[in-house]
């Protein structure tokens, strides 16, 4: 068999107590602290699996329980970081800056899982982003064997303890500090990226949103937050009560939400109609194209001048505003007419 400490040196930022305790006698100095919980440790302790040679506890790990790499990794924990090395990660990140995040993951460890549970071009899906670990990861695992993978990373706005040093910094929720560290991560990687094509006398340009450059890493994200409906919501009202009836047929003249913007309409349009939100978006003068010629959007104006554009992308469906025909009525019957005799499916909302 072979050997691993479990016990580790604490480096001070360390602050979970309930991985700090005795067990059968052994009595690990002050400032250090076991990887693994109670549990598992008396039950290691009952199959003799602890060796203590008077200053340090390592662990018996036998070489058949971790020869099929694809599954049993027993080592998995002991090989890839450390709470330690992720929390210097972070701090390094943010120049040196206090601990922002308390126990992240380590990045080798998320990259590690990534590399042998997924395929090249998967989408990763992280239900609980907390640092951004695994925004981090994917990028780093593609910038190295110049995989595609994509990541979804879900995370609540949760507020940082006024106390804390990320709320001292400026960082309200946790959500916050995911965000700016995946851009301070794709920055970094980009760097390095660029460092190492140096040598070979290559470029890439990135593009300033953080994109893809040719033949090289996507290093952008986009942001999405859950809200409202850009459009009004029909309120059920009570049999018989004409009155309430009347008022909401006035409010939907109109279906556009006060707070409604145009780029918020723009994705909500997309989902609507089972587009990916990663769908490239193409803005002309007045209107959007959706991945090449899927689909148009008329938001903001029209004119004669204006479909005759939009027809000329030859796109498979055209939505637009109804308010934009408004007084206009035979401009919007010319509108659908022409939109029919292109073979383009046309509804106003």
């Amino acid at each position: 068999y072979r050997t691993t400490i479990i016990e580790k040196k604490d480096s001070g930022s360390y602050k979970r107590e309930s991985m700090k305790f005795e067990i059968l006698g052994y009595k690990p100095r002050v400032g250090k602290r076991w990887q693994i919980g109670i549990e598992t440790a008396l039950e290691l302790e009952r199959k003799k699996r602890f060796i203590w040679d008077g200053e340090k506890i390592i662990l018996k790990i036998y070489d058949f329980e971790d020869k099929d790499t694809t599954s049993a990794r027993p080592n998995l924990l002991f090989e890839n970081g450390t709470t330690d090395s992720a929390s210097n990660t972070i701090k390094d990140l943010f120049n040196g800056k206090e601990e922002l995040f308390d126990n992240p993951k380590p990045i080798e460890l998320i990259s590690e899982l990534v590399h042998f549970s997924t395929n090249s071009d998967d989408i990763i899906l992280d239900f609980f982003a907390g640092s951004g670990t695994t925004a981090h990861a994917v990028m780093e695992l593609n910038a190295q064997d110049g995989g595609s993978r994509k990541y979804i990373c879900v995370q609540l706005p949760e507020p940082c303890h006024e106390s804390s040093e990320a709320h001292k910094a400026g960082y309200a929720t946790i959500a916050e500090i995911s965000k700016e560290r995946i851009r301070r991560a794709s920055k970094k990687i980009q760097t390095e990226l660029q460092q190492e094509l140096a040598k070979q006398k290559t470029t890439l340009e990135f593009p300033a949103s953080g994109g893809v450059p040719a033949g090289g890493t996507d290093l952008g994200f986009k942001v999405m937050r859950l809200a409202d409906s850009n459009f009004k919501q029909w309120q059920q009202v009570a049999a018989g009560d004409v009155e309430a009836l009347a008022e909401q047929i006035k409010l939907f003249i109109d279906p556009i939400a006060e707070n409604a913007t145009i780029e918020n309409m723009v994705y909500e349009f997309l989902l609507k109609s089972g587009k990916d939100l990663n769908s490239a978006i193409t803005k002309h003068q007045s209107f959007f194209v959706i991945n090449g010629n899927e689909l148009a959007l008329l938001l903001e104006e029209v004119s004669g001048a204006t479909i005759e554009k939009v027809i000329a992308q030859k796109p498979i469906k055209v939505i637009a505003l109804d308010r934009l025909f408004v007084g206009n009525d035979q401009l919007k019957t010319n509108t659908v007419l022409q939109m029919r005799d292109a073979g383009i499916e046309f509804k106003t909302i």
